[in-house]
């Protein structure tokens, strides 16, 4: 893809997961997405997604900055929602969290195929009594 086409198929991402659409989402996938330090496939790409929609049912992405080179995109971005539901093992705390995010994709025939990016551990912080 061109990075003009990148970009506009990275709004579109970004769009599908503000919608939370998990159909969707899993159609920029490839099956067997690889994440730096994550469990690896799409399945458990959708899995996290779903709990973290399930915790913080108002979660969205904006995005700050994107950088796009060859067959890779960077993602700097700010995530905020308000934590209503439980979310890996710790009950709704009614917080707000917002949190600075940052992510590097392959992507190949419009799906990403590989990504690292910045760990939820500053999420769960925020959790934290």
């Amino acid at each position: 893809m061109e990075p003009w086409e990148m970009r506009e198929w990275y709004a579109e991402y970004l769009d599908a997961c503000n919608r939370h659409d998990l159909d969707d989402i899993r159609s920029f996938l490839d099956p067997a997405v690889r994440r730096a330090h994550l469990p690896g496939g799409v399945d458990a790409w959708i899995n996290d997604l779903a709990d973290l929609f399930h915790g913080f049912p108002d979660w969205r992405w904006r995005r700050i900055q994107l950088i796009v080179e060859d067959d890779r995109v960077a993602a700097h971005v700010r995530a905020s929602g308000t934590h209503l539901g439980p979310f890996r093992g710790i009950a709704p705390t009614r917080r707000h969290a917002n949190v600075a995010e940052f992510a590097m994709y392959r992507v190949t025939n419009r799906r990403i195929v590989e990504f690292s990016g910045t760990d939820p551990i500053e999420l769960l912080a925020l959790l934290q009594p």
